[in-house]
């Protein structure tokens, strides 16, 4: 499924996204609430990437770029680039295997290695930031 925010014209604002995430709304303002929280005010930029993806947010922290948000019907999905150090840490977390396998196993760009997350449920959370503080500590 794509990104519901396929419409150059119509910038997303908070009704809007509230409409499209349904109840994931209240985990997406967790996890932004907990970021400003835990490392300081981040920089929001809406950006449209074509019709195809159409709107994706991006997240900076002093200019270094945490992580893409994009919406759908009812979720959202975050992604993440890991350096090698990151994903040396993320290999040594707690986190899920499954987050583990998938970042080792990425393809490797000059950047580092994506993963994409989709939230759909409050469990989610946690391992979102913990992605977060990895990727702000590395």
């Amino acid at each position: 499924m794509s990104n519901i925010f396929g419409n150059k014209t119509e910038m997303p604002d908070r009704a809007k996204l509230s409409a499209a995430l349904g109840r994931t709304f209240l985990l997406w303002e967790e996890i932004r609430s907990a970021v400003d929280k835990e490392h300081g005010t981040v920089i929001e930029e809406w950006k449209f990437y074509g019709s195809k993806i159409g709107w994706t947010l991006k997240l900076l922290l002093k200019k270094r770029n945490l992580f893409f948000f994009s919406a759908r019907n009812g979720y959202f999905i975050l992604s993440f680039v890991f350096g090698d150090k990151a994903v040396r840490e993320v290999e040594k977390s707690g986190l899920p295997e499954k987050i583990k396998s998938e970042l080792k196993n990425a393809r490797k760009y000059a950047e580092g290695r994506g993963i994409r997350i989709e939230v759909k449920k409050r469990s989610h959370v946690g391992t979102i930031l913990k992605l977060i503080a990895i990727k702000v500590s590395n």
